[in-house]
């Protein structure tokens, strides 16, 4: 048996990719290391983005081990352009899995990569794994586990978020389990 924590990045100042955490995002970067720090953890993966790497940084000190940075768990791109409606945009692409807005990338896109570090994670050696990402990869990561999984869910996940997936075959039982 395996556990996948899933977690959303802390309270940060933008969506740069070099955006750093907020006062309070670092706040909350102590705090979910404290709540994490009794597990099993032996394997910490995390996007490149600053606000994903902080995140897990304070765990990382406290359990000595180094984060691996992968671009594949960077956050979906929707589209090249800023739409006034993009809420509604997104809110589509849950029900279309292939729909690809100009200089995007589709559901299906992104989910692959991120199921690719699962995939990965799955296979190795490691026990238990925290993967840090972003909001919209990581609802559709949950959603390529639990179809039921969609808009609503990405629409409720807070700053920080945790999701512990429980593998004991290939489908796993998620759960969410920060409850700051």
């Amino acid at each position: 048996m395996k556990n996948v924590y899933l977690v959303r990045h802390c309270q940060a100042e933008g969506q740069a990719p070099d955006a750093p955490l907020t006062d309070e995002g670092n706040r909350q970067a102590l705090r979910l290391a404290s709540f994490l720090a009794d597990r099993e953890i032996d394997c910490l993966i995390s996007s490149p983005y600053e606000r994903a790497y902080r995140t897990v940084q304070p765990l990382a000190e406290r359990l000595g081990i180094e984060v691996v940075l992968d671009a594949r768990l960077t956050e979906r791109v929707l589209s090249a352009e800023n739409h006034p409606a993009w809420r509604d945009r997104l809110r589509e692409t849950f029900a279309d899995l292939d729909l690809r807005y100009e200089g995007g990338e589709s559901s299906r896109e992104a989910t692959g990569r991120a199921v690719g570090v699962v995939d990965e994670v799955l296979r190795g050696a490691y026990r238990d794994a925290v993967i840090v990402s972003h909001g919209n990869l990581i609802s559709l990561l949950l959603k390529h586990f639990d179809d039921r999984i969609g808009f609503e869910e990405w629409a409720a996940l807070s700053n920080p978020d945790v999701y512990r997936l429980v593998f004991a075959d290939d489908t796993p039982s998620i759960r969410r389990i920060w409850t700051e």
